[in-house]
């Protein structure tokens, strides 16, 4: 993914750091893209990320291109919206925004374009992909989820967003707000009522991480990493900013380094926040599926 730069009020900018797939079913979060309708789904991109996929009739083989990709953000229950174009009916949309070939995907992030690849990709490199975006809009302060909306055709037929869960309303409006500490104790409370919610685990823990990033100095807290290294609150801190920045191997290796030399009280504090992590990086990451595996050795 091409790095871009972002930023969010009221944080330290950490961030410098075919045939078109088959409609979405209702309730699915898979749109097509007109022209006339690109602005408004590109102001979407300030509350969670759009993924933009340029397609083609005349190219059978970009096809599964979107398949993959309408399954993986269906699958994802709003962390994306995938917007489709169909370079066909749409080219000036497409020339506007630079595509020359096809299929073409590209991440709109905070209203800012950041071109993931062209071509075609394995189903787990496209996976990949996605959990980087998802990444990078956390670390810039997106952390919104698309509504479910019916099928919409690129002619706009049966268009038309379906209404908002209630269950997430307030921790929504918090995040949209900058109030990450509402929003911890609003996904609190929907914990106790489905503890064992993947959805709300995730954006309790990615709602956490940025109530913590508020007061990060990375300058600092990388100084005190480094002299440091046993220090379980300098290395916490550090690990943060290595899941900001994208280095999420290194972020949950520091952290495993850290506890297997631990007493059992503060290794306990560090596998906490690894849990949080995992939640925060996405809990099928090839990097936590290897890191959880470490970490059971780590504690027996």
């Amino acid at each position: 993914m091409t790095d871009a730069t972002f930023s969010r009020p009221g944080a330290v900018d950490l961030s410098s750091l075919a045939q078109a797939a088959p409609a979405a079913a209702a309730g699915g979060f898979v749109i097509d893209l007109t022209e006339a309708t690109f602005q408004e789904v590109a102001g979407s991109s300030m509350q969670y990320p759009v993924i933009l996929a340029f397609h083609s009739a005349h190219d059978p083989q970009g096809a599964a291109v979107g398949e993959t990709l309408a399954s993986l953000v269906n699958a994802a229950g709003g962390r994306f919206l995938l917007a489709r174009v169909d370079v066909d009916a749409e080219p000036r949309l497409a020339q506007g925004l630079g595509v020359q070939g096809v299929p073409t995907v590209v991440a709109l992030i905070g209203g800012q374009m950041a071109p993931l690849f062209q071509g075609t990709r394995a189903a787990d490199e496209i996976a990949a992909l996605l959990d980087q975006v998802a990444q990078l809009a956390v670390a810039n302060g997106i952390t919104g989820r698309a509504q479910p909306v019916a099928v919409v055709t690129a002619e706009g037929a049966d268009g038309g967003a379906a209404p908002a869960n209630p269950r997430f309303a307030k921790a929504d409006a918090a995040l949209e707000a900058g109030d990450f500490a509402r929003a911890v104790e609003e996904f609190d409370a929907l914990l106790k009522e489905t503890p064992t919610d993947a959805e709300v685990l995730a954006g309790r823990a990615q709602a956490a991480l940025l109530v913590r990033s508020l007061s990060f100095d990375p300058e600092s807290i990388g100084r005190r990493a480094a002299a440091e290294p046993a220090g379980v609150e300098a290395q916490l801190d550090a690990a943060d900013l290595d899941v900001i920045n994208g280095a999420y191997a290194e972020a949950l290796d520091r952290l495993l380094t850290l506890a297997a030399g631990l007493d059992a009280d503060e290794r306990e504090v560090v596998r906490v926040r690894l849990l949080e992590l995992f939640e925060v990086i996405g809990r099928t990451d090839p990097v936590v599926l290897k890191a959880r595996r470490r970490l059971s050795t780590v504690l027996f």
